[in-house]
């Protein structure tokens, strides 16, 4: 063959040749195509339904998807598409602002002929003992100093928690009952503290017998708890339920816990605005100061057709710490008060809509403004995902997912998601669904951006989840 031949052929080589790019895509749509089928086929998924959709990080291709367009609960993996709306909306640098301030007038002797007021603005991280400077100790003794430094020496009125923003402590609706008694079941308030949760320590004793409470992390002497709690056999773990509801004055405790169980059982708190101005008031009598009304509530004035006192003077402006932070814990321990709070949030800064549905409806109506998503796509009833009465399709969450890769943002965001498989993405669980999305670089440093959810199916979640983990290895 002469040169001339040679170089001929060589050209058609060059000109028909598949670029390496679309080879290596084609190699691992077709691993997940094979992955996937024997995924669905598996008998434990034969009453149920799952959705994948994986893209290009790089350029958004759509590398794989199936039954993308099939809206279905989403469990915590909501969690993702309430943090990057936030993030774009409030922006990472965002603070929340607790405002301690006096009403009435101070007299030559130190006497306070008026109220302390904590006026909330819906940061969820007040008293939280993730931060050190939110710490329920650090912020309340911060605040007695600040009544001390005014020349306060006497109180003659009340401490009033102000949870008027968002109209008192509310829950999402379609919240079920034996989930809102507990820590993860927290309401939402203009006035959050201590992540509206306390814990209760039991003192099992013989299997059948009652496990008495030994004693409470917080002070809520205020609150009627009725322990029908059993000791269980060893190994059984923690069978606890609280039940209560806002602004209950008696907490049920039933089920059973361990025998040699060693781990403090958390409850919400029906009131957290009324628990703060309670703790609040603890602290200052107990640093001097005497106060000889009662706490209460903004909301609880409003019911009882009392005028609310104007402030008179600022003592304290307490800053929540930046959005991005609240962002990290939010998803990496999956508070589902963070999701409540920013979702209120969203709705109260983009329209002054202070209910959860308000929120909800402006995420939605966002996202069709950015990506066209549309709302039958994003059906969120919440910003946690512990209502099952969420469904969002796969290719939405992937989208928004695949959306927060070009922000500014983006890497920090990357840092606030676990680690499961070797993989950075966000979890979800919650009866009969199980979900993962995230990012992930495979070996031939391609990324990609992925959701899989499964609802309905059978048996066990750790086999369920071990199997979802075998179908996500394909992007390594």
């Amino acid at each position: 063959m002469n040169i001339s031949k040679l170089f001929f052929v060589a050209l058609l080589s060059t000109l028909f040749a598949k670029p390496a790019s679309t080879e290596a895509q084609q190699a691992i749509t077709s691993k997940l195509t094979t992955g996937f089928q024997q995924f669905i086929n598996q008998p434990n998924l034969k009453n149920g339904i799952a959705s994948m959709y994986v893209l290009d990080a790089k350029n958004g291709n759509v590398v794989f998807e199936k039954n993308s367009q099939i809206g279905l609960p989403t469990a915590s993996t909501l969690k993702v598409i309430t943090s990057v709306t936030a993030l774009d909306i409030l922006g990472p640098e965002y603070t929340y602002q607790t405002t301690l301030y006096y009403t009435g007038e101070i007299d030559s002797l130190g006497i306070l002929h008026g109220d302390i007021v904590i006026q909330g603005s819906g940061d969820p991280t007040l008293g939280s003992d993730r931060y050190p400077e939110q710490r329920e100790e650090q912020v309340l003794a911060k605040w007695s100093r600040a009544i001390r430094d005014a020349g306060i020496q006497q109180i003659n009125g009340r401490i009033i928690g102000d949870d008027r923003l968002y109209v008192g402590n509310d829950i999402p609706g379609g919240w079920i009952w034996t989930d809102i008694g507990n820590y993860y079941g927290a309401g939402i308030s203009a006035l959050n503290w201590r992540e509206n949760k306390t814990g209760i320590n039991f003192k099992p004793s013989t299997i059948g017998s009652p496990a008495p409470v030994s004693d409470i992390i917080a002070d809520i002497s205020y609150l009627s708890i009725v322990n029908q709690v059993t000791t269980g056999a060893k190994g059984s773990g923690d069978n606890v339920y609280a039940y209560s509801a806002p602004y209950s004055e008696k907490i049920y405790l039933r089920g059973s816990y361990g025998q040699d169980l060693k781990k403090t059982i958390e409850i919400s708190i029906p009131d957290p605005a009324y628990d703060v101005a309670h703790q609040l008031h603890r602290r200052i009598s107990a640093d001097g100061i005497a106060i000889f009304e009662n706490p209460t509530t903004g909301q609880r004035l409003i019911e009882q057709d009392s005028v609310f006192p104007l402030k008179t003077k600022d003592l304290n402006i307490h800053q929540s710490p930046k959005l991005i932070d609240i962002v990290y814990w939010f998803n990496q321990k999956s508070i589902n008060l963070y999701g409540e709070a920013l979702l209120k949030s969203i709705g109260y800064f983009t329209g002054n809509k202070t209910t959860t549905s308000g929120g909800a409806t402006y995420v939605k109506k966002y996202w069709n403004q950015k990506l066209r998503i549309q709302e039958q796509e994003l059906d969120i009833k919440d910003g946690s995902g512990l209502s099952p009465q969420n469904n969002v399709t796969t290719a939405a969450m992937t989208g928004i997912m695949q959306y927060a890769v070009s922000r500014p943002w983006y890497l920090n965001f990357v840092k606030a998601l676990p680690t499961y498989n070797q993989m950075t993405m966000k979890s979800g669980t919650i009866g009969g669904t199980l979900g993962y999305t995230g990012y992930h670089t495979a070996k031939d440093g391609k990324t990609y951006t992925f959701t899989l959810l499964v609802y309905n199916y059978n048996g066990g979640a750790a086999k369920m989840r071990q199997n979802m983990f075998n179908v996500l290895d394909n992007l390594k």
